[in-house]
């Protein structure tokens, strides 16, 4: 059995290219397809660039796991190399006395997942800390942080090169098969011409469109391919100087954490993202929804001037569970799940993805060896 690469990672976002890394450090030879010009442009460079802690998630889950090893590890990796990255906490507010409870419950949560270093804060320790911020309570958690999540991919990507793996951009997989033990793919680069290349381990890690090329494969099973669907989050930006030196997260909402206050590098103040349900990808920042934006910011920062928030960006989470559903785990699957030897399927990779990401790499190399599956490692 002869085949052209012996390992392809479709997909160069930051959880495609910690998979590359991980099976490139493994000692495979790899190649990484992307079908756009750069790395990293869709999902991974469209989110909040928070490291999370692994709080909400349930208790056994794939999120909950990986979050916490994931975060683990991506602090390790970036004291190590360099990365741009803050440690900068965060504060889960009650805005008012029946959100306490609620707060209780999150703490009772997060221990049961094994984060057990949240503190409480009183109302009198919030504002002298953050006098902007109105609570009556809230739950510290020491361990969030937020990162340059360009500067992680970069690296991701150097490390899995420096292991030997190379990376074909421009580059769209348009089907594929399973064939005499290998996988055939077919691809088309930006000038239309169509080749086939051959692996003996295929990994798709698409993002928004993992199931497009999960259906796309020939002799992978319908019904072990779930359903997409996607909701929009997008973010203002606040003008001026942030009167916030840390996280903010009112109670969490159904589908997303709620319109919360993250801080970048630079220091610049951003809320969202808000959670729209929508037909297929689309990345307009509609400025209509900043008055909704105003009204749930108020309940935590009163003094919000609305004139003050600024259009920014908008990222796209890929769901598996519709509107109204409960949400659904990472769902990543192998032979075992769905019958295609040498193949890794990833679906629904949103928050905590960008956290999970190393984690989520030394998973996926675990499965594929069908080795233990261990905890991330850097």
């Amino acid at each position: 059995m002869t085949f052209d690469i012996e390992t392809i990672v479709v997909g160069a976002g930051v959880v495609g290219l910690a998979c590359a890394r991980a099976l490139a450090q493994s000692g495979r030879e790899v190649m990484i397809i992307e079908r756009h010009d750069a790395i990293g442009t869709e999902t991974s460079s469209r989110n909040s660039e928070v490291i999370h802690a692994g709080i909400y998630y349930p208790k056994g889950s794939l999120k909950a796991k990986l979050c916490i090893s994931g975060k683990q590890a991506l602090y390790r990796y970036c004291a190590d190399r360099g990365i741009n990255h803050r440690n900068t906490g965060k504060l889960i507010v009650a805005t008012h006395d029946a959100q306490i409870d609620a707060l209780r419950q999150i703490e009772k949560h997060a221990i049961g997942n094994g984060v057990t270093d949240l503190t409480w804060r009183s109302a009198e320790e919030i504002h002298e800390r953050e006098p902007a911020v109105k609570c009556v309570a809230a739950l510290e958690s020491p361990s969030t942080g937020i990162i340059d999540s360009h500067d992680l991919m970069v690296s991701l990507l150097g490390d899995a090169e420096i292991a030997g793996a190379t990376l074909a951009l421009n580059t769209d997989v348009i089907a594929g098969r399973h064939e005499n033990g290998l996988h055939i793919l077919q691809t088309r680069d930006v000038a239309g011409e169509e080749m086939e290349i051959s692996c003996k381990e295929l990994v798709i890690a698409g993002g928004l469109h993992s199931q497009t090329l999960a259906n796309n494969y020939s002799g992978l099973a319908r019904q072990t391919v779930p359903p997409q669907h996607y909701a929009r989050g997008i973010y203002f930006t606040l003008g001026g100087k942030s009167p916030f030196s840390t996280l903010i997260y009112p109670a969490p909402e159904q589908a997303g954490l709620g319109i919360h206050l993250t801080l970048d590098l630079g220091g610049q103040a951003r809320f969202g993202p808000d959670v729209e349900w929508i037909d297929q990808p689309d990345y307009t920042v509609n400025d209509a929804r900043r008055s909704l934006f105003a009204d749930a910011i108020r309940r935590y920062y009163p003094d919000l001037d609305e004139a003050a928030l600024q259009p920014g960006y908008a990222g796209i989470r890929p769901k598996i569970q519709s509107k109204g559903e409960p949400a659904r785990d990472f769902l990543i699957s192998g032979p075992d799940d769905h019958g295609v030897d040498g193949l890794i399927t990833l679906y629904g990779i949103e928050s905590p993805g960008l956290t999970a990401s190393m984690a989520i790499g030394d998973y996926v190399c675990a499965k594929l060896s069908s080795l233990p599956v261990k905890k991330a490692a850097c």
